[in-house]
């Protein structure tokens, strides 16, 4: 039996368009709308806020570099967590011309809220907490409305 239609031959490069003839999809939302933000960006927003917020209190707070990485982890098999919860934040003070680090862990701070108001109170009371143990102060001192709901 015949074949009445030759085989397509295989184009190299990208596809113009989908199969079903519409096109390629574009992006949801403008660029400058927060929907369009990532998870990520939208997450160190909220420690950058919180850090900005603090800043005005503590001008030392710009030597201090706030860093946010996805999740916590352990250099070798010594190293454990003192308790049985996972860090929500971490320090690594200054030290061979580097300044002192304030870490927040994204993914462990993203599990334990709901919603964005709930993960900015949350990720601006760990930013408190390590800027107080770099400090040397309690939280509530960095911060007057530290634990207030």
């Amino acid at each position: 039996m015949d074949n009445p239609v030759p085989p397509r031959a295989a184009r190299p490069g990208p596809r113009r368009r989908d199969r079903h003839g519409r096109g390629m999809r574009g992006p949801i939302a403008p660029p400058q709308v927060p929907l369009a933000a990532s998870r990520a960006e939208a997450f160190a927003d909220l420690v950058q806020d919180s850090v900005e917020r603090l800043e005005r209190r503590w001008p030392q707070l710009a030597e201090i570099d706030f860093l946010v990485l996805e999740v916590p982890r352990l250099d070798g098999p010594a190293e454990a967590w003192s308790d049985e919860a996972v860090p929500l934040g971490g320090t690594i003070p200054s030290g061979e011309g580097r300044p002192a680090r304030v870490v927040v862990y994204r993914r462990p701070v993203e599990i334990r809220t709901k919603g964005r108001d709930e993960r900015a109170a949350l990720v601006h009371e760990v930013v408190v907490e390590q800027v107080a143990e770099l400090l040397g102060l309690t939280p509530e001192t960095v911060d007057p409305r530290y634990g207030e709901d």
